[in-house]
């Protein structure tokens, strides 16, 4: 199977919803491919069925910090809520909401991992498992690491992106019976291996049938255990999170690790994009300005601007 657009993006997290969704408005040819089975990146929501009904597990980014008006109001036309226990906005009924309400009337092909990249005639062919694609522009929004490894350690680009420094992330989903402890809505210690503890089931519009918690380990303690299985994480993880709240792990209703490698950028690019405008290749994400939903927005704006300058001067 060979498919062809004008502009193909890889990674269908916020910077590449943005870039996207600028360029289709521009009227551009643009189709993004994702590997994963869902669309948003880190701004995930895994949900899962009890006895008792359906309950849900903000397991990647926790909330959006208001720190632009602009970007605020972004997020509340795509469904954002406030959270009063953090004083930010939060996806209604689960953050991946917001990404799926953005990418509205997109091209979006998920489940398609590109494993290759080559010129030929002057396009771009992406190859993988699921067929061959061409572009005329290639755009890389996955994270810098990943970005490398597809272009290649020889690539002109492959030093500026090992600049770029991520941390792994580690998160545990657990829930409890309605009338288990509630201590707080919300805490954060980087001292700490859990070092970020939510009651999810706090957020507006999350189910009541259960007491939901998410709790993600600093980046010492999840570089330390990262290569375990699942299982083994959520052994480790579980009877943290429950001396942190005064709950029993006999009692866990369910209970979920989830491993992500490449979850917070410790250092950034420090530009909005890297790339060969020329070529017809630019790579972004937050890991270009820093560690935020609203960092990845700008990247993926930035980009979309560039290419409508680029091909708009010629």
């Amino acid at each position: 199977m060979t498919c062809a657009a004008e502009v193909i993006v890889i990674g269908s997290g916020l910077a590449g919803i943005a870039c996207a969704r600028a360029l289709a408005r521009a009227g551009r040819g643009v189709m993004i491919l994702d590997k994963g089975r869902g669309i948003g990146g880190r701004m995930a929501t895994r949900r899962v069925s009890l006895a008792s009904g359906e309950i849900s597990f903000d397991h990647g980014a926790q909330y959006l910090p208001m720190r632009s008006a602009p970007f605020a109001e972004l997020m509340r036309g795509a469904g954002a809520r406030e959270w009063p226990d953090a004083a930010a906005l939060v996806g209604v009924p689960g953050m991946s909401q917001l990404p799926r309400a953005l990418a509205t009337g997109l091209e979006i092909r998920q489940g398609v991992e590109i494993t290759a990249l080559s010129r030929e005639d002057g396009r771009w062919v992406l190859s993988g498992p699921a067929g061959e694609f061409r572009a005329r522009h290639v755009v890389l929004t996955i994270p810098a690491p990943q970005a490398r490894r597809l272009l290649g350690p020889a690539h002109p680009l492959a030093n500026a992106l090992a600049k770029v420094e991520m941390h792994p992330c580690l998160t545990l989903m657990a829930a409890f019976p309605p009338d288990s402890p509630r201590p707080f809505a919300q805490r954060s210690d980087a001292d700490q291996p859990l070092a970020w503890i939510a009651q999810n089931s706090s957020k507006p519009g999350r189910s009541a049938c259960a007491v939901t918690w998410v709790a993600q380990a600093g980046p010492a303690y999840s570089a330390q255990h990262l290569e375990r299985s699942p299982e083994e994480i959520t052994a480790l993880m579980l009877p943290l999170l429950c001396t942190a709240i005064g709950a029993m792990p006999e009692h866990a209703l369910h209970v979920r690790a989830h491993r992500w490698r490449y979850a917070l950028t410790a250092r950034p690019l420090g530009v909005p994009y890297l790339g060969d405008m020329a070529a017809g290749l630019t790579l972004g994400g937050d890991w270009c300005l820093g560690a935020r939903a609203e960092d990845a927005w700008q990247s993926g704006a930035a980009i979309a601007k560039a290419i409508l300058e680029q091909t708009d001067a010629g």
